[in-house]
Order: structure tokens, then sequence, then C-alpha cells
């Protein structure tokens, strides 16, 4: 029985330790949580988020941008990240050998208040400099951003875009050093600005090309008598029944897109025939030179197209499906998504295009819209997209 007794004994004290030591796990999984995706945690060690400064940025390998959507500062095209003034601050992020973070908010009010929290650590927009804001924050490149965005009003040959005075991004009075680096970067950079802040895509023969020269358009049909649209068509017959397209739509779509010019590169950074994004190709397993090929660069879109299809599985009628199809195609799904959202909210159909969603989508360049809580995906140029569909 005294054998019996130890042995029970044993066994409950082992178990006993195993539960105090999974209790201590649990402890220690409440009282140190981990970092969240859109919440400020610039590591396990800093007691003090707003006291952030260059070198623990540089230690945590990551910069947060704090910004608003807008045409020369942040928006998103076909899943891809661009804006004048995010794509400078990502130059600058990399010269510091860290990576970006964008954290969008509403207002100027909530950028600045998200920045002196510790929610990120600069504000990557023209933001006014005045006397008042001058006792709270730290102005960065008050020169060279009045520059950029005059400049880009002038060259975007939109006035809604240029400087009302003074303007410059922002980081913390507790961040000098940040702020010096920052300053310094603007200034050695002022004369790179414009091609910094454009998209550097690789061209076919290697190396980084800018803005290309618009692609010229002439007449698609090839040869009208024996019903050839392209030298491409034997490609549109075969891959067009892989997502349950005629393949005179797919040459279509293709015609849209570049023309038939199988070395193409938009100014967004698209390439080859069908226009596909880095990110997209890449993805779709497509990488370096080979997006230029013209096999592999229609197989990869119609491998998106079926994607895409999928995503759309809600809309039954087969029309208004390839009308989605085509608009997320062109802006990305996220875009369409949203303009679906609002019109539902003022009471139009979200599974028709024309008269419904494309009207909203026409209206998704202006603040009052893409400002809409059921937003998601912020700014949006609608009225490409909308003659890209009725092109097609």
């Amino acid at each position: 029985m005294f054998f019996i007794g130890r042995m029970i004994f044993r066994t409950l004290h082992r178990r006993l330790i195993v539960l105090a030591c999974l209790c201590l796990c649990i402890l220690s999984c409440v009282e140190q949580p981990k970092r969240q995706l859109g919440a400020f945690s610039h590591g396990e060690d800093a007691s003090s988020p707003s006291q952030f400064d260059l070198e623990d940025i540089q230690a945590n390998g990551e910069l947060i941008v704090l910004t608003l959507y807008g045409p020369a500062s942040y928006f998103e095209f076909r899943g891809e990240d661009f804006g004048n003034q995010y794509l400078l601050a990502d130059a600058y992020a990399k010269s510091i050998g860290v990576s970006v973070r964008v954290e969008v908010c509403r207002t100027q009010g909530e950028m600045l208040q998200k920045l002196q929290g510790g929610d990120g650590d600069v504000v990557a927009y023209h933001i006014p400099v005045t006397d008042s804001l001058q006792q709270q924050v730290a102005f960065c490149g008050e020169d060279e951003i009045t520059h950029l965005v005059d400049t880009l009003a002038h060259v975007q040959r939109d006035r809604t875009l240029a400087a009302s005075g003074r303007v410059a991004w922002v980081v913390r009075t507790s961040s000098p050093a940040l702020q010096s680096s920052l300053d310094a970067w603007l200034q050695q950079n002022r004369s790179r600005f414009l091609a910094l802040s454009q998209p550097q895509v690789k061209g076919s023969a290697g190396g980084y090309r800018y803005v290309p020269s618009r692609i010229r358009r002439s007449s698609p049909i090839r040869n009208l008598a024996r019903g050839e649209i392209s030298v491409y068509d034997a490609f549109f017959h075969v891959y067009a029944a892989q997502c349950g397209w005629d393949w005179r739509l797919l040459a279509a779509q293709c015609y849209q897109e570049s023309a038939f010019d199988p070395q193409a590169v938009s100014y967004m950074g698209a390439m080859g025939l069908m226009q596909l994004m880095p990110q997209t190709a890449q993805s779709l397993g497509v990488s370096g030179n080979r997006v230029f090929d013209p096999e592999t660069n229609i197989s990869a879109a119609v491998r998106f197209i079926a994607k895409l299809d999928r995503h759309y599985a809600d809309l039954h009628d087969a029309d208004e499906r390839i009308n989605f199809i085509l608009a997320a195609y062109n802006a990305g799904p996220g875009h369409v998504d949203d303009a679906r959202r609002l019109a539902a909210k003022h009471g139009l159909r979200s599974d028709v295009w024309n008269g419904h969603v494309a009207t909203i989508a026409l209206r998704m360049s202006d603040p009052l819209y893409y400002n809409d809580p059921v937003v998601r995906h912020g700014y949006f140029r609608g009225t490409e997209t909308t003659s890209y569909v009725s092109s097609i």
C-alpha cells in the first residue's frame, strides 16, 4: 500500500508540474502580446513608442509611414502600392536599410494624433507649415516637399495637387536623428524626386526604365477576309477556352492593354501583351524576362482571369460577370469591391455594372466617396476603368 501511495503521489506531482508550466506559458503570452498588423509595437523592449528614433527603426527593420489616400500621396493599383510621396518614402526607407509599412488615415488630424501616440514614424504627406504645428511636431524637407508637389501639379497638369503655401513631412520632436536623416536625404535627392517617385520596372533588356512613351494604336484587325485579328490568334484560341471566354473577347482585351505589343510597359509598370503587374506576374509563376514572352504572358493572364471569375462567382449573369472581371483586371478587385459596397449603400445594384457600380466607380476619385467607411482600398480613378470595360 505504501508503494502504491508513493506512485500515486509521484503521478500527481508530475501533473501539477506540467499544469504549472502551462499556466506560466499562458501568463507569459498574456503579458507579452505579439505584434499585431496595424497596431504599433516597435519591438518588445521599447518602453515608450513615442520616443522611437532612427536607431530603433533600423533595429526593428520597419519604417511606419502615415499618409492619406490621394493620387500624389498613396493609392493602390492592381494590388500594388503607388503614389509619389509613398514611393519617395519607400526609397528613403531602402536607403536606411528597412522596409515600409503604410498606415492610411482619413484626416490630417488623425495622422498627427497617431504620430504623437507612437503609431507611426513619419507623416509622408504635404502638411502645411504653420506656427501652431511647429510647436508640436518637427518638419522635414520643407523646401523639397513644397517643390515636389508643385512640380507634380505642373507635370500632371493638375493644379489641385499644388501646395497652397509651404508644406513638409513631419516626425515627432522626440525623433531628432530621424528628422536629421530625412532632411539630409531629401536635400541630397531633390534632383531625383521625379525618378524616385515614379514606378520603376525592369525592361526586356534588363536594367530599369521609367515611364514609357504612350502606346500607339492602329487598326486591330490583321485580315478581315480571313477572320484574323492578330499574329497571336492561335494563343487566344487555346487559352480563352481555359477560362470559358470567346477568343475574340480575349483578343479585344489584349488590344486594349498593349495594342498587341509584347514589349509594352505602362506608366504604372504593367508589362507585356496582357500588361501584367510585377507582383501579379510573380504570383502566377512568371518571373524575369519571361513576362515579355507572348504565350507566357497570355497564359498567365488567363489564369488571373480564372481567379477573378471565381472571385465573382456570386454574379450569376455571365455577361455581368465579364464586366466585373474586366473592371477588376484593370483596377484590382479591391477597388471594384469597394464600388460594389458603395453602390449598395447608395441604393444601387451591386451586381450590375452599367448604370450602377460603374456610376459609383466614376465618383471614386472624390474624397467624399473614397473616404467613406465602407471603402477599404481608397482613392480610385474610376474613369479609366469604366472606359476600359466599355472599350473592350
